[in-house]
């Protein structure tokens, strides 16, 4: 007698799911606990791959693994990073110590520090000075822009189609047609946040420009959440702009926008130039293929002031934790004073106990933060931290609207860290960042004249206030913590 089998498969489809569910959390789980480093990070994504089937496991494969390092080391072969054969004379120590207070020698520990964690050399004869707000900031860029000679490369995380916006494009459509070599790159999110794009404009002037990272494609959906915030502008390989200003109407508060924004950027001339053009032509590198090379990119630069600075890349590939290296190395260094001005400050724990442990060994640690910020999630986020550094002696001020974007660090009044980075996790971990570390009194005193000028007219958090806020509230707040890792 033939036995015969009725085999539906439309009754066994959620069996087969649920194999391919169990195989893919098992390999997810697998891949986190081998590669996280850390245990907290490893817990988090191995609980939500078990506890969320299939989309746990499939937010793992494109947002907890890093494949970019992977990608990098592709696109380049076998160079490494490029270093500008340009003459540079390092600062040895014996200088150093000579350029600063007598009672400032521990400082050369720092520098040592931060040069092993970058592999730059500390450079001597730089002047970085301060533009406040894109009321200072833009007509400097735009009158380097129009002297330009030879070459100009100018990359940032935000490009708007606004009034600010055309005037650089339009400036950069002149140095074309005028024969300068000219290269823009942006971040391929960051250009989405105007419409129409910039870079239809950029096109229509003649300007070379590539989008960092493009993030709709289904093939780069591995890289979306890691972002060039890095923002300079570089002209004939000699006079640079760095900081945390993005290109957009918003930053000139004379001209009253609808959403003002403070912020801080920096011209900087001398050697240090050199080193974020290297960090421009390798990022160039990385979007187009193509290598900026030579004497139109990289031109023998004299000194031109008394700052002594390097250039510290950041980022998720092989720069990856440099600037928090360099963040704790200035905490555990500090004596006497240790000055923040962020707009986002979500601190892992290790920022947290050098904070802390600088405030009980005596120094005085402040931090000022916008009251009102413009990512409410963020603030929410931030507040429920605030007690965690306030019981230990580190002071919180809030500064006035509008919403102040500055990132600055000057540590004893002679240690200054200016450029793009905040402290928080998508800026140490995720995003590609620049930042100048730099060694002068004149410099510190002035951006500490900056930060005083902003403290001035703050309000000072307190712990009695932190602790007053309402059950709603704090759940609210320490919900949106949970969330720090990604904001």
């Amino acid at each position: 007698m033939a036995i015969i089998f009725n085999f539906d498969p439309h009754k066994f489809w959620h069996l087969a799911v649920a194999g391919v569910a169990l195989a893919l959390a098992v390999i997810a789980c697998g891949h986190a606990v081998l590669y996280k480093k850390e245990t907290r990070s490893a817990i988090a994504w191995v609980g939500f791959i078990c506890l969320v089937p299939l989309v746990g496991s499939l937010l793992y494969f494109v947002f907890g693994i890093n494949r970019l390092r992977r990608r990098a080391v592709l696109l380049r072969g076998s160079l490494e990073r490029y270093r500008s054969g340009a003459p540079q004379t390092e600062c040895l120590p014996e200088k150093l110590r000579d350029h600063l207070p007598p009672d400032s020698g521990y400082l050369n520990v720092l520098a040592r520090v931060v040069g092993e964690v970058v592999d730059r050399p500390l450079l001597p004869g730089n002047q970085i000075e301060p533009l406040i707000n894109g009321d200072e900031a833009f007509p400097a860029m735009l009158a380097a822009i129009g002297a330009a000679r030879v070459s100009i490369s100018l990359q940032t995380y935000i490009f708007d189609h606004d009034d600010a916006g055309l005037a650089f494009a339009q400036a950069l459509g002149d140095a074309v047609r005028r024969g300068v070599e000219v290269r823009v790159l942006v971040d391929a999110a960051g250009i989405r946040y105007s419409w129409p794009s910039i870079l239809h404009t950029l096109r229509r002037q003649g300007v070379r420009h590539a989008r960092f990272l493009p993030s709709l494609a289904p093939w780069s959906v591995t890289t979306l959440n890691m972002r060039t915030h890095r923002k300079f502008l570089v002209v004939d390989g000699r006079v640079g702009f760095t900081g945390g200003m993005n290109i957009r109407a918003g930053n000139c508060l004379l001209k009253h926008p609808p959403e003002p924004v403070q912020d801080i950027h920096f011209r900087v001339r001398g050697p240090v130039v050199t080193h974020l053009q290297e960090t421009f032509a390798d990022d160039w590198l990385f979007a187009t293929g193509e290598a900026l090379r030579g004497d139109t990119w990289f031109p023998e630069l004299q000194e031109a002031g008394n700052v002594l600075a390097r250039g510290i890349t950041d980022g998720p590939d092989e720069d990856f934790e440099k600037l928090l290296w360099t963040l704790l190395g200035a905490l555990s260094i500090a004596r006497h004073t240790v000055r923040i001005v962020t707009p986002y400050f979500l601190p892992d724990a290790a920022i947290i106990s050098s904070l802390n442990l600088a405030a009980m060994r005596g120094v005085k640690v402040e931090i000022l933060l916008p009251s009102i910020n413009n990512l409410r999630v963020v603030h929410w986020a931030s507040r429920a931290m605030w007690w965690q550094v306030l019981e230990h002696g580190c002071r919180i001020w809030l500064t006035e609207p509008p919403f102040d974007h500055s990132k600055l660090m000057v540590v004893d009044g002679c240690w200054a860290l200016v450029g793009s980075a905040n402290w928080d996790a998508r800026s140490l971990r995720l995003n590609f960042e620049y930042n100048l570390e730099c060694y002068d009194m004149a410099l510190a005193s002035r951006l500490e004249a900056i930060i005083e000028k902003k403290r001035a007219g703050a309000r000072e958090v307190t712990m009695e206030e932190v602790d007053k806020r309402g059950l709603p509230v704090r759940l609210r707040d320490g919900v949106a913590r949970l969330l720090a890792p990604y904001l």
